[in-house]
């Protein structure tokens, strides 16, 4: 009987397993600390999601998996790909103009915006209206005199 009360001693003196949230309490005293470590493991975790949800909108899953091919637009989970990364502090690189790539406004210097002013107000008589929808019939009317004012 004494052996039997020293195996129950022996269990209760073994430490407790601790799981990640216990790690991090344990190696960290400032709350502040532990909540920003919890914080960045969060981050990873929804970098990692996004980025495989990415990858498989764009790869093609072989027949033998057994799974159904997903048509899927993926603007949404790019763009928490990238607000991720940007949290993290990268940033996407832009194309320059040069290559026809889309770079947006701000590949065009002032002097080459200006350039464009100038040209555009030299052609503002004229303006081309495209219609898509057939048939078109213009017809020239007189304008009524009797009434000056406009009205909406």
């Amino acid at each position: 009987m004494p052996d039997e009360v020293k195996k129950e001693e022996v269990k209760k003196e073994e430490p407790k397993k601790k799981g990640i949230l216990g790690k991090i309490k344990e190696a960290t005293d400032d709350k502040e600390e532990q909540l920003a470590i919890l914080s960045t493991f969060v981050r990873l975790g929804i970098l990692v999601w996004s980025g495989g949800i990415l990858t498989l909108a764009y790869i093609k899953l072989p027949p033998a998996l057994g799974i159904p091919e997903q048509k899927l637009d993926p603007t949404f989970i790019a763009s928490v790909f990238t607000g991720v990364l940007a949290s993290f502090g990268v940033q996407t690189a832009k194309k320059n103009g040069a290559n026809g790539g889309g770079g947006g406004g701000a590949s065009i210097t002032k002097e080459q915006m200006e350039k464009l002013i100038e040209k555009a107000a030299q052609t503002a008589p004229a303006q081309t209206i495209r219609i898509e929808q057939a048939p078109v019939t213009l017809t020239a009317q007189t304008p009524d005199k009797s009434n000056d004012s406009y009205k909406m």
